[in-house]
């Protein structure tokens, strides 16, 4: 168990952390940032949110530099990303600041993606997230970040970036979904 996958554990860990500090119903009050009115709890669960995205930052740049990437690394990096952002984005229906039907196609692809890495898992196989893929997650993490920070700075130009952020993050996610499968789909029919 290296450094590395220690701080993707770690931002595992802070998943129930973030969920019970946005639905928990705690009362903190309200707060003013750069024009968003917000409540403190979504105020804490944004920099709780951020923190545990920039882990996996961390702890791929700490895999690459002292060259500790593993097999476990490499399965379970994306899968804690995976469970970060579906949570984030349940959270944000149940908020009503996100429409269902998108959270659903998001969601969807990721376990659809998932899957496929353990049927390519079980030939031996152990595939990194590609470009596309980490263009999909920045997205969706600018796109989670400023929903739950009610568009702080954005809002003083009336520019709706996280709603705007989580359709690129959409479209995005659809492409790399796409294009994952196309470039497995020889394990794909090989497993009929």
């Amino acid at each position: 168990m290296n450094i590395p996958n220690q701080i993707t554990i770690s931002r595992i860990l802070l998943i129930p952390v973030f969920m019970v500090v946005m639905l928990a119903g705690f009362d903190w009050g309200t707060m003013t940032l750069f024009g968003a009115d917000m409540p403190v709890t979504h105020f804490v669960g944004g920099l709780i949110f951020i923190f545990a995205s920039l882990t996996d930052w961390v702890d791929g740049y700490y895999a690459r530099k002292y060259n500790l990437v593993t097999t476990f690394g490499k399965f379970l990096d994306p899968l804690a990303d995976k469970l970060l952002v579906s949570a984030a984005l349940i959270i944000l229906v149940e908020l009503g600041f996100a429409a269902s039907w998108i959270v659903i196609v998001i969601i969807s692809r990721e376990f659809a993606v998932t899957g496929l890495r353990l049927v390519l898992a079980g030939e031996g196989e152990v595939v990194a997230a590609g470009g596309l893929g980490k263009i999909k997650t920045t997205a969706q993490i600018l796109a989670i970040s400023a929903l739950l920070l009610h568009d702080t700075i954005f809002i003083l130009v009336g520019l709706p970036f996280g709603l705007i952020m989580l359709y690129i993050a959409l479209i995005f996610t659809v492409w790399s979904g796409w294009d994952y499968f196309y470039a497995n789909r020889r394990a794909l029919m090989a497993s009929k």
